[in-house]
């Protein structure tokens, strides 16, 4: 593989190299209006959930208007764009679109970015420079409606699409109108109380990560090394198709509770799969692109009689758990069209918090914030905004931006609690745009971006926060998992972001202490021994719109929401990671090659000590780890992976113990409880989603998935004779 890998670098260094060479010397060409009509209306149904309705991107999803998109296509033709959106989009299904289409929304982005219509139309040879037609300023009617909206989903009663179109980003993709379909009547249901929440019940999993500490792991022993390769299928139950699956399977008491594509919430019977109660809050997914208004949550929460689901469109419902029927609903935004939410919640004694993603617009004054809702009303009881303003701690950080400007620190991950200390931990994205030449930030930290940052749940109130990479400009946030350990008297906190650099605070202080390099990278030059404050690269200070930069890890990231397990019996960190690199260019345009060292292995997973630090083992494998890791009393740890494999491995050695291979790709968070004195394991396998799908989708081309089938599978031991 070693070769390959430096066949993969090599190309990608010289496409990057070539993608200025061409000088539209061809004759000039321009476009039809009646290409941008048709070409706005295929934009609207394929392109803006990700790239949002003014192309000003989202996350993984480029800007197409404006300074970032006109300093890299500038001196590029408009054949390289068609055949650079043809050969990429839409997300997860490039080329599904007619030439037509491919060239319409070309002529509509040339549009986008100042280019005037005339009577000759675009076709794809077209050789035209694109920055001697376009200047990249968008025209007054670019956001204009199209009837497209409208078409994009059917009218209630209308049958589903054909099978084939089920899973092409952009369409329709399921027949889920909203509203209640079964309404439960689950018997004997427990109220969850603080107690339980504080010291979950063995056979439980009542949050994201089952306790509030972050573990992701479960005491039940029933299941060990010695007898997980009996291991075997008890029952499966499909989800709905079409958005993003990167759930938690929630079971309290028996009961499993999922949330699917359309805001899908169900609950059934977590022993043989039987459906208790649906309710499709809606509404219906368009595609399962990168942060886009159908990913959905990734996990629910559960309080009281009631089940929380925060969504994607930026509403926050409780649900009765044994029924089904909505409590009560409310908005996390403050303002129409600004802002969603794919983390989940974490229920903290009868608050409800959350977080925000795509929540801000440069000069609009939004800003993205965490926010707290009263669990038996649905009232917002507080909100922390996650940017540094003017005249607060930290607000002199962002070389003197107006406030208005300030944006990004978004919050993709449901935090963690400590009971004893009252404090909540989240982590936060980076600032945006995340390049600090586009962003104007100079080279401040842009507090509180790529931050663990520490509140009163009861308050909002900031106790402290630790900025992990001041000034980040290579999409490499820091927003992951929070997950918190004690060694004696030391209260830590422990925590990985997209460089692979392994954090430890303290998190009654917020003071660094220790951290460790878990994969190769080239971004920083050192890291402060002290403070635990990196040193960029100078090209990276220094870098430009034009410029192509190398990245490692790239924004696949080295690690990403597939969350650590800490195995507290043996005080052991279990770290999905993954090992890929990026030629970026100013616009987040991206060619990916294999990382230097793995000899082809995207895929990696590592263990190391908690209370030092110490790597302990580690695996690789072509394909990358596509769920959070779990592990259990028995000894074990579980992994699902991008080609299919869900596995056990031994804790103490990592060597796999059991595997299967399941319909699609293994994604999610794995689970277990127990019923009736038996344990259970639970994963899902799903598509869509942001970096960790689309940059291995794009390198692992020996890798076939099918377009459909999530899921949930739930395994068990054979049952005794």
């Amino acid at each position: 593989m070693r070769s390959k890998t430096g066949l993969l670098m090599t190309a990608a260094i010289f496409a990057a190299a070539g993608a200025w060479s061409a000088s539209g010397q061809g004759a000039a060409s321009t476009f039809t209006q009646a290409q941008v009509d048709a070409g706005r209306a295929a934009y609207a149904a394929s392109c803006a959930a990700c790239h949002l309705n003014d192309l000003s991107g989202s996350n993984d999803a480029l800007p197409l208007t404006g300074r970032a998109f006109l300093g890299a296509w500038g001196n590029r033709n408009a054949k390289q764009l068609y055949d650079k959106i043809h050969g990429s989009m839409p997300a997860n299904a490039p080329g599904s679109l007619d030439e037509k289409t491919y060239t319409d929304l070309t002529a509509f982005i040339l549009y986008a970015n100042g280019a005037k219509p005339g009577s000759v139309a675009l076709t794809p040879a077209s050789t035209t420079r694109i920055g001697a037609v376009a200047n990249g300023t968008a025209p007054a009617d670019l956001t204009r409606p199209t009837q497209t909206a409208q078409a994009a989903a059917p009218a209630a009663g209308a049958a589903a699409p054909p099978r084939s179109q089920m899973s092409v980003p952009g369409r329709f993709v399921a027949n889920l109108q909203p509203g209640l379909r079964v309404e439960g009547n689950i018997q004997n249901y427990r109220p969850v109380t603080a107690a339980m929440m504080t010291n979950p019940p063995d056979g439980d999993w009542l949050m994201y990560r089952r306790n509030y500490q972050g573990w992701s792991y479960s005491p039940l022993n029933q299941i060990t090394t010695a007898n997980a390769s009996s291991l075997q299928l008890k029952w499966m139950w499909s989800l709905y198709e079409g958005g993003t699956t990167e759930i938690t399977p929630i079971v309290h008491d028996g009961v499993m509770f999922l949330s699917a594509s359309g805001n899908t919430v169900q609950a059934v019977n977590a022993k043989n799969g039987e459906l208790l109660w649906e309710n499709r809050l809606g509404p219906p997914p368009r595609s399962a692109g990168p942060g886009s208004s159908t990913e959905e949550t990734r996990s629910l929460g559960l309080w009281g009689n009631n089940v929380f689901v925060a969504t994607p469109q930026a509403d926050i419902y409780a649900l009765d758990a044994r029924t089904g029927k909505v409590v009560w609903k409310n908005r996390l935004v403050d303002k129409e069209g600004i802002g969603g939410n794919t983390g989940g919640v974490i229920v903290i004694n009868g608050k409800v918090l959350t977080g925000l993603t795509n929540c801000a617009r440069k000069g609009s004054g939004d800003h993205c914030y965490i926010s707290a809702y009263d669990a038996e009303t649905g009232k917002r009881l507080w909100k922390f905004v996650t940017v540094a303003l003017t005249g607060q701690p930290g607000g002199n950080s962002w070389g003197g931006m107006p406030d208005n400007d300030r944006m990004g620190a978004e919050t993709w991950i449901a935090g963690t609690y400590d009971p004893v200390l009252n404090t909540t931990y989240w982590g936060t994205a980076q600032a945006k745009p995340w390049r600090r030449d586009l962003r104007g930030s100079k080279d401040g930290a842009t507090d509180y971006a790529n931050s663990t940052v520490a509140l009163d749940p009861d308050t909002g109130k900031m106790k402290w926060w630790y900025n992990h990479a001041p000034g980040e400009s290579l999409d490499l946030d820091e927003v992951f998992e929070r997950v918190l350990v004690d060694h004696g008297d030391q209260k830590s906190l422990l925590t990985i972001g997209k460089t692979g650099v392994l954090w430890k605070l303290d998190r009654v202080t917020g003071k660094y202490l220790d951290h460790k390099q878990t994969l190769f990278q080239n971004v920083y030059t050192k890291i402060d021994p002290k403070t635990g404050v990196p040193t960029y690269r100078k090209d990276i200070i220094d870098a430009q719109v034009d410029q192509w930069l190398a990245s490692c890890p790239g924004p696949e990231g080295g690690h990403d929401w597939q969350a650590t397990s800490y195995h507290q019996p043996s005080d052991t960190l279990i770290i999905p990671l993954s090992q890929s690199c990026v030629l970026m260019l100013g616009n987040g345009s991206q060619i990916y090659y294999e990382m230097p060292g793995t000899e082809g292995n995207m895929g990696r997973l590592s263990a190391y000590r908690a209370s030092d630090l110490k790597p302990l083992w580690s695996f690789q494998q072509r394909s990358p780890f596509l769920t959070a890791a779990l592990s259990t009393g028995g000894g074990l740890a579980f992994i699902g992976d991008f080609d299919r494999v869900f596995r056990a491995v031994d804790v103490k050695t990592g060597k796999t113990v059991w595997q299967t291979r399941l319909g699609t790709t293994v994604q999610g968070h794995p689970v277990s409880f127990s019923i009736d004195g038996k344990q259970y394991i639970a994963v899902t396998t799903g598509l869509g989603g942001g970096s960790p799908v689309l940059k291995p989708n794009a390198m692992l081309t020996e890798v076939h998935r099918p377009p459909n089938g999530q899921a949930v599978f739930v395994f068990g031991l054979p049952d005794a004779k």
